[in-house]
């Protein structure tokens, strides 16, 4: 390792404690200002990939193109959603009966997480379960030029766990130089006209290159069956706020989250037919792009096997173009034993897709 990326390894391995890095304990004592330095997305993915050495390799997943003859004059907004499984409830609550509990080390999952980040790309990235964020996704992230927000739920379950990193939460990433923030909203969602253990991230950015608003929002609506009316009075409660943040849909608008719904679900309906005019990014993938995938998370608790589509980016469809979305692992690549395992780092699928805007600003949406 060359100097350069041994001073690299130092901010990575000041969020690990384990033997991993052990070996590289000269690298460790660093000035704080260290911190302060960008850190090229290059060298922190060759960092990840030497700690992960003994891991299987990542899954290939591939984009399909969705373009339909669309023509842009900018850049694709490239988002990802993701649930990454907080670090307490995967070691400690969930019960992933067939994910050795060494598959769950924190000390390597989070390089697994963060090679997924890195691979992908993203100019917005939003995560839910996020226990590691002032530790680990802050400090890294802000360095690879990401402006950050944070928002915990009040009362975390990882609260429960002992020997736990503080709550969980959704948390907001996106670049600095290819964005300006306008507007930012940390929303406590109410169900029943009272507040709710559930949050959501709001922000308006500008697009540097295009001069354009639009909206970024991320939530994790409440998990468990026979929730279903709560989570949907959140998620209109969600909605309600997005409009009036968004003055009536003017502004165009992308909210990805783990809604702990299925398609089914009275609050996929309420997006689905919302004034805002929203689509399901996903949907595209299908033959008819009408049907959500498959499944986006899946694994074996005591109780069984749960394969489910949970997870949704959904977006302004008269005034967005998904120029293309990264498909899902198939049944073969998760293997029999399901997620979270030593090949991928959570119970739940990546979402990744390109957006452009549509040519015509002052369109209806």
């Amino acid at each position: 390792m060359g100097n350069s990326t041994s001073r690299l390894y130092s901010a990575l391995a000041k969020t690990l404690s384990s033997s991993a890095v052990s070996q590289h304990q000269d690298c460790l004592e660093q000035p704080d200002s260290a911190r302060l330095d960008p850190i090229d997305p290059k060298d922190l993915l060759e960092e990840c990939q030497i700690v992960l050495q003994k891991r299987p390799p990542r899954f290939q997943r591939n984009f399909v193109d969705l373009k339909k003859n669309t023509v842009t004059n900018h850049r694709p907004i490239r988002v990802m959603q993701w649930n990454i499984l907080a670090q307490a409830l995967g070691e400690g609550k969930d019960n992933f009966v067939q994910c050795p509990m060494e598959a769950l080390k924190w000390e390597e999952r989070k390089c697994l997480i963060l090679e997924e980040i890195l691979a992908y790309k993203p100019d917005i990235l939003c995560l839910q379960e996020v226990d590691h964020y002032f530790d680990t996704f802050e400090p890294l992230l802000s360095r690879l030029g990401y402006q950050c927000t944070f928002f915990p739920k009040p009362w975390s379950p990882c609260l429960d766990v002992e020997q736990n990193n503080g709550p969980d939460g959704c948390a907001l990433f996106f670049l600095k130089d290819r964005f300006e923030l306008i507007n930012s909203a940390n929303i406590r969602l109410t169900a029943m006209k009272l507040k709710t253990n559930q949050v959501a991230i709001a922000q308006t950015l500008k697009c540097n290159e295009t001069g354009r608003l639009f909206c970024i929002a991320v939530t994790h609506l409440k998990a468990r069956t026979g929730w279903e009316r709560f989570r949907s009075a959140q998620g209109c409660d969600l909605l309600q706020n997005l409009k009036n943040i968004t003055q009536g849909a003017k502004i165009p608008l992308i909210i990805c989250g783990d809604f702990n719904a299925e398609p089914t679900e009275e609050v996929y309906r309420e997006f689905s037919n919302s004034s805002l005019n929203l689509n399901s990014a996903y949907k595209l993938l299908s033959p008819d792009g009408q049907s959500e995938p498959p499944y986006t998370t899946w694994k074996i608790r005591p109780s069984g096997e749960c394969r489910h589509t949970l997870d949704y980016i959904w977006y302004s469809q008269h005034a967005l173009n998904v120029n293309s979305a990264l498909g899902l692992l198939t049944e073969e690549q998760i293997g029999p034993n399901r997620l979270p395992s030593f090949n991928y780092p959570s119970d739940h699928l990546s979402l990744v897709c390109d957006f452009s805007f549509n040519q015509d600003p002052d369109r209806l949406l």
